[in-house]
């Protein structure tokens, strides 16, 4: 995935996370809400003054935009993991259940 889809979702994700609408969020930044929805769609990067502001709006320091690596455990864990695991081929669930043997082990 590219920068621009990954820093959008991360956007989208910390603003939902903090309970803005794009509305919301757009009021308060200063931008239209058609540029927020672009912008967490990937189409195209904020400037660092928008991103400034919108990390001051959200409480967060400007590098948790940049992390893109977290992961929202979902409500649903076992019925997300059983779908995720279900949806795989046979060669990727053999994978899968070593990998899991192998960390449990450790354990």
């Amino acid at each position: 995935m590219d920068n621009k889809k990954l820093l959008g979702r991360r956007i989208k994700e910390i603003r939902k996370n903090k309970g803005y609408t794009q509305e919301q969020l757009s009021e308060l930044v200063g931008i239209e809400t058609s540029s927020l929805s672009g912008i967490e769609s990937g189409r195209f990067f904020p400037s660092l003054h928008v991103l400034e502001k919108m990390a001051n709006v959200l409480h967060i320091q400007l590098a948790d935009f940049f992390n893109f690596f977290t992961v929202d455990i979902p409500e649903d864990l076992d019925g997300e993991i059983f779908d995720i695991i279900s949806s795989q081929d046979t060669n990727n669930k053999r994978i899968i259940f070593k990998l899991l043997k192998a960390g449990f082990s450790k354990v």
